[in-house]
């Protein structure tokens, strides 16, 4: 006997079909909540002091918290960060032993794009 097609019952619904797509209205919530970040958030104040590049990867002089420090962008955009204020959050603070840390900061720009830089440096 040849492969039969199975008649769905009309009032049968497919649950892969439901579970596909609640992963997918799930996702695009995500991902708007992603793409509009709540300034609310970016309560720290950064002042760049300088700017420049490496290899394309932005390098900041920074002053957070009146500390100085340098600042290493995790994208090599191959372009300069303009000198000023930002507001930024601190998206990773690791601090594994007494004397190391690893933290990363997340810049809030005015067109509502995020940035994240990693701390590479300190000073005093």
């Amino acid at each position: 006997m040849p492969f039969e097609r199975k008649k769905i019952k009309s009032g049968m619904r497919n649950p892969v079909n439901k579970t596909c797509l609640a992963l997918l209205v799930v996702f695009a919530f995500t991902l708007a909540l992603a793409e509009n970040p709540n300034p609310d958030d970016y309560t720290v104040n950064i002042h760049i002091s300088a700017s420049r590049l490496d290899r394309g990867y932005q390098q900041l002089e920074v002053i957070i918290d009146g500390k100085k420090c340098e600042l290493e962008s995790e994208l090599a955009l191959n372009r300069l960060l303009a000198l000023g204020d930002y507001k930024a959050k601190l998206v990773q603070d690791e601090h594994k032993t007494s004397y190391d840390s690893i933290q990363t900061y997340e810049f809030l720009f005015s067109d509502k794009k995020t940035r994240k830089f990693s701390v590479n440096g300190r000073s005093e």
